[in-house]
């Protein structure tokens, strides 16, 4: 596989249909954008919104003969395990800052095994990652690299996510009305919206704890996009608990989500997207004849070894 070929010329990931009687009797029609089967092999890190937010920036550093690219994240992050995979399969270098004390999990393992370089600072250091002093001092250690905001989110990142909003509006068979994805920094959501450019209604699961996001993507929509949209929500109460942390219920349901369907979700992000959809559905929120499209962003690697 040519991967620099695939960056440049993505073929649509699929589009499937749920087939659920929860779903019919309400009269709402749910698909899923199987971004997590854009990956180089099964259950790569390297796919769904990660692979869109890394593309452009990766085909930037291509041309600017970038061969080391840095960036940041938590211990669970899947743009820090993304990164790693990328870099191993393109042939460049790659650093990971992670927040917080030395620990291992599948998410960092993995990305270790992948070539990556992790460094952890603690909690409070970490808040200066945007600092002008600091990222002058990570250059000085790390020496000259591209460095990629928390979470891959910048503006070519934006841009990625704005071609996958304007993939789904051409390939979806009926017009939708909602297009759903799990939210961590606000980056996905923000391009999708720019990408919509009004046409669908955006909604996003916020999986950190705290009424945030949806100022978080509003601060990207002024820093990035030429026009603001009001077609948008984010759900701020589906977290359970906060960002790696899951409950009882959303385990529950993942297991059944995957007996029912035969698809795989991960408590970090896309399990708790699913089950903010199926609450939502239940408590009457989508209108009879809504067609919604939830985004399946990959992240397996953290629970398959």
């Amino acid at each position: 596989m040519n991967l620099w070929h695939s960056l440049k010329n993505t073929s649509p990931s699929p589009l499937q249909i749920i087939d659920d009687n929860k779903w019919d009797k309400k009269g709402v029609r749910l698909y899923i954008k199987r971004d997590d089967l854009l990956a180089a092999s099964k259950n790569d890190p390297f796919c769904g919104n990660k692979w869109r937010k890394l593309k452009y920036n990766l085909l930037s550093a291509k041309e600017q003969g970038i061969r080391s690219i840095l960036s940041f994240g938590g211990a669970y992050s899947n743009h820090i395990a993304a990164l790693a995979s990328a870099g191993r399969l393109l042939n460049f270098k790659t650093v990971g800052i992670i927040r917080g004390e030395a620990v291992s999990n599948p998410t960092l393992g993995r990305a270790k095994a992948d070539g990556m370089q992790l460094h952890f600072i603690d909690r409070t250091t970490y808040r200066n990652k945007d600092n002008s002093d600091f990222i002058k001092n990570l250059h000085q250690i790390f020496g000259p690299c591209l460095i990629i905001p928390e979470g891959g989110t910048n503006e070519l990142a934006l841009k990625g996510c704005a071609d996958l909003a304007k993939e789904i509006l051409t390939q979806c068979p009926e017009k939708s009305t909602h297009i759903a994805v799990a939210c961590g920094t606000g980056g996905t959501l923000s391009g999708i919206i720019d990408g919509l450019e009004g046409k669908c209604f955006a909604l996003g699961v916020s999986v950190l704890k705290g009424n945030f996001m949806t100022k978080e993507v509003e601060n990207l929509s002024n820093k990035y996009s030429k026009q603001q949209w009001a077609n948008w929500e984010m759900k701020e109460e589906f977290h359970h608990g906060g960002y790696a942390k899951k409950s009882d219920k959303l385990l529950q349901f993942i297991d059944n989500f995957h007996e029912e369907h035969a698809i795989q979700l991960e408590p970090i992000y896309t399990g708790k997207l699913f089950y903010a959809l199926d609450q939502l559905l239940e408590n009457g929120y989508f209108a009879r004849g809504s067609i919604i499209v939830a985004i399946h962003t990959g992240g397996l690697q953290g629970i398959l070894k």
